[in-house]
């Protein structure tokens, strides 16, 4: 008997739950029956009036909904291999991933629709063959409707389909290049599911947990596929909005979500926020960025009860590596600087250039095994093998381990700064000055310089209400930090800096003016 697969998790749920709550978006709400019932017609129409079968792609490029979560759950029952297309990609890199994925159908929500057609636009020869609307009623433009696909449907549940059938083909972000394709099998997605019961084993059929990271990132997986496994109840809003996800959460009762820090930074900072609209939160999930422990403290002091974890992961391992447990952050100390350490079933190990395993304090990169990986890069074997290579996966962070194995993040390899021959972590400066109290947001890069090669640069976005000048954030950088590491140039700014659809600093653009000129990478 296959166990890898979602059908093992799906399909129990669905009878023992059948008329619990499943699902809340807005004003749409399902019971476990009604959201099955609608998950397999949705199966049957990729099938028959799709055309699609089990190993084909399709698309989907819309904001998140109860829809996206049919679509998932469609794909993982063998509907299709899905292909969650990232909303904050230009219509260059969208229309070179529709091409490059081959898939036949896309489904898209009328606020993404402009963006589709920018897309269409950039070249021919597309290989789509079908476009659904999803949610507002078809102008024409559009081969179906997605309810009207649904309606003519019948209730299918297909064959099981094998634990290494591909089922996400999901892009990366593009930092260098174009985007590239990782396939994601059942095996995989299902052994992340164990790795994060086993490092949350709260979660249960009490469980309401609230969807706000994008549903194209596969930070949101954990919460599409396990909510439901486990009788909890799933909470979805169109995207983060901090007035709206506080309301979400009051409203629903909400026990659980994932955020990243810059979206913990913007709901603390927001004018209507309060800790009694956090009540009902008991766990805290952040991850995807570096998480600044003043504002870690901050969130601290606002819900003291908070059980909080930090995940550490990437697309490429289905999400999680390590976890840094509420114990770990009630401690405190020099583990909060942590991204804890491995799930059960992962394997961490720091290595050198040469690939040659590091002592345990030594800086180098991480490299991972687990059976939670991708089985390659599509269509990119050569990029499949060298991000492979000596049997391990390179994940291109720099960091080490520590004696009881937590792994602490130093920097992205590419975002080391050599300045003057010595190497500077953007992260350890961006943590000296965001702990000064007028800073809301901080990036660090290097930038050219004639003298030191590259001279590390900051770029500051300041509280609304603050004041505070270079020299003050010069001066309290300089007493937490080596005086080679202290920015050379500060820029303060009042627009909030570039963010990526998973909500991360987007350095590529802020690196990009200065270095247009010069031959160093800006990806």
């Amino acid at each position: 008997m296959k166990e890898l697969i979602y059908h093992r998790h799906f399909l129990p749920a669905m009878r023992r739950y059948e008329t619990k709550k499943a699902v809340i978006d807005g004003t749409y709400e399902a019971t476990f029956d009604q959201h099955a019932d609608r998950v397999f017609r949705l199966v049957h129409a990729l099938r028959h009036q799709c055309g699609l079968s089990s190993s084909d792609r399709f698309a989907v490029l819309a904001r998140n909904s109860h829809t996206y979560l049919e679509l998932f759950h469609a794909a993982f029952l063998g509907g299709g291999v899905i292909n969650p297309m990232n909303l904050r990609l230009s219509a260059k890199e969208l229309s070179y991933i529709i091409r490059d994925s081959g898939a036949e159908v896309i489904f898209v929500d009328r606020h993404s629709a402009p963006l589709l057609a920018l897309a269409l636009n950039e070249g021919t020869s597309f290989p789509i063959r079908q476009s659904i609307l999803i949610g507002d009623e078809d102008d024409g433009v559009f081969d179906f409707h997605y309810e009207n696909l649904l309606a003519q449907a019948e209730p299918e549940l297909p064959a099981e389909p094998d634990e290494n059938d591909p089922v996400v083909l999901m892009y990366t972000g593009g930092t260098t290049g174009l985007p590239k394709g990782v396939v994601l099998t059942q095996r995989a997605k299902m052994l992340n599911q164990y790795h994060g019961r086993l490092a949350r084993p709260k979660m249960n059929d009490s469980s309401v947990s609230l969807i706000q990271t994008p549903m194209f990132h596969v930070a949101s997986t954990g919460a599409l596929l396990s909510t439901y496994a486990v009788g909890g109840t799933t909470v979805i809003v169109p995207g983060f909005e901090p007035q709206l996800v506080m309301k979400e959460i009051e409203r629903n009762r909400v026990t659980s979500t994932t955020m990243v820090p810059t979206m913990i930074g913007m709901m603390l900072m927001h004018p209507a926020f309060e800790p009694a609209h956090l009540s009902s939160l008991e766990q805290l999930t952040y991850g995807a960025s570096p998480m600044p422990l003043s504002l870690l403290d901050k969130l601290r002091k606002a819900s003291p009860e908070l059980e909080l974890f930090q995940g550490y992961g990437m697309t490429e391992s289905s999400a999680s590596l390590t976890s840094l447990s509420p114990d770990d952050h009630r401690a405190g100390g020099e583990r909060l600087r942590s991204v804890g350490q491995a799930v059960v079933g992962v394997e961490l190990s720091i290595r050198n250039e040469d690939g040659i395993e590091v002592p345990r304090g030594e800086v180098g990169e991480v490299c991972a095994k687990g059976g939670n990986f991708m089985t390659e890069y599509w269509k990119k074997p050569e990029a499949t093998q060298e991000v492979f290579r000596d049997g391990w996966y390179h994940t291109g962070d720099a960091g080490y381990l520590d004696d009881e194995e937590y792994l602490f993040l130093v920097d992205r390899v590419k975002d080391m700064i050599v300045t003057g021959g010595e190497n500077v972590y953007s992260t350890e400066v961006e943590n000296a000055i965001a702990s000064h109290p007028a800073v809301q947001q901080v990036a660090v890069i290097g930038i050219p310089s004639e003298i030191w090669g590259e001279a590390v640069h900051a770029i500051v976005v300041t509280e609304d209400d603050a004041s505070v000048s270079i020299e003050e954030l010069t001066h309290h950088t300089r007493h937490l930090i080596a005086g080679y590491k202290v920015p050379k140039s500060i820029e303060i700014r009042t627009e909030p800096l570039p963010l990526s659809g998973a909500m991360k600093v987007l350095k590529r653009d802020l690196r990009a003016p200065y270095w247009q000129y010069h031959e160093k990478s800006i990806a």
